[in-house]
């Protein structure tokens, strides 16, 4: 009975390019969407929900 099994990178078919690529996704993104997060709080969302725009005929 096989208990561990494992497959290098270059077996998968994951070269150094696809490596640098998924670590700079695995940092940046995270990071993005926590600076992201903190702009969009509810009310603020809401309120900009409901904004009707300076050209709608009832904002007056």
């Amino acid at each position: 009975m096989i208990e561990i099994f494992a497959l290098t990178l270059s077996q998968i078919g994951i070269g150094k390019l696809e490596v640098f690529v998924i670590g700079i996704v695995f940092l940046v993104f995270p990071t993005l969407f926590i600076i992201a997060s903190r702009n969009l709080d509810p009310k603020g969302v809401f309120d900009w929900m409901i904004e009707k725009p300076d050209g709608w005929i009832g904002k007056e």
